[in-house]
């Protein structure tokens, strides 16, 4: 059995993480600890210019049940609880943020060797509807996302996408926006060896009539050491370089200069996750 079209979240999820993840211009500091009984607590700080931001998580895996809670720095309580296939292929999710009344969410996640399909409702009288599908198999597949406000009647969401991957690549669309953005991605593996990839994803907005065009790629210097860079049709170019230093513990430093403005200073990001 192969493993399926996935949800419709990972319609051009490989360009997304090359050309966005671990990107940053700001300080983050993530320490992950573990209690005797299993409890995982990570707390993290973040650094945005003069602004302090600060959170922290605990999660508790009891056998096919994860519990997650997370408190912000203004005093925001989220909570999410997951129970992972009381079904075959089938994820169950609750979630609420404290004082957010409004906020509570059953999510229902079912994945198929053909489908992938997500369903969500909020936890009010007239709730936040919401469904994601996708259909297809390992090597083409479309899908759709959908949200629909109950108390106005109104499609707040309305997506489509379309995903083909063959052998060490990978080729995406999806119309966004309810219909005002379009975006189309590609991911190519160059080196399995070395983890060399590259990307490019254009998006075109109707409403400006604006495109955005975004190329990157990533190298694996040794087993531990990553590379990457990227650079826009607007100028900026940005790199990062990643260590594992210690298993799963990651320390990554990554810059921004904008090229048609070259005086100006560049924007340096850090980040230490530390892990046991």
């Amino acid at each position: 059995m192969g493993k399926g079209p996935g949800l419709y979240s990972d319609i051009g999820k490989k360009a997304r993480d090359l050309l966005y993840k671990d990107y940053q211009v700001d300080h983050k500091f993530t320490v992950t600890t573990y209690t005797s009984n299993g409890v995982a607590i990570t707390s993290t700080g973040t650094k945005k210019g003069d602004l302090l931001l600060a959170d922290v998580n605990t999660q508790l895996k009891n056998k096919n049940i994860t519990t997650d809670v997370k408190v912000d720095s203004r005093s925001n309580l989220f909570t999410t609880v997951t129970i992972d296939e009381p079904a075959p292929g089938l994820k169950t999710i609750f979630s609420f943020v404290v004082p957010d009344q409004k906020s509570g969410m059953v999510e229902l996640q079912y994945r198929h060797e053909y489908a992938g399909i997500s369903t969500g409702i909020g936890l009010t009288a007239k709730p936040l509807v919401s469904f994601s599908g996708v259909i297809g198999n390992d090597c083409v597949s479309v899908g759709t996302d959908l949200s629909f406000d109950t108390a106005s009647g109104n499609f707040i969401k309305l997506n489509a996408g379309l995903n083909i991957t063959h052998s060490d690549l990978i080729a995406s669309m999806t119309l966004n926006d309810k219909g005002d953005t379009l975006t189309a991605s590609y991911y190519h593996i160059v080196s399995p060896l070395t983890n060399t990839a590259v990307g490019a994803e254009l998006t075109h907005s109707f409403s400006s009539n604006e495109n955005t065009l975004t190329i990157g790629t990533q190298h694996a210097l040794d087993p531990l050491t990553t590379v990457k860079a990227r650079m826009n049709n607007y100028g900026r170019a940005s790199a990062l370089i990643q260590h594992e230093w210690h298993p799963k513990s990651l320390f990554t430093i990554s810059g921004e200069v904008d090229t048609r403005a070259i005086e100006k200073s560049a924007k340096v990001g850090l980040a230490l996750a530390l892990k046991p």
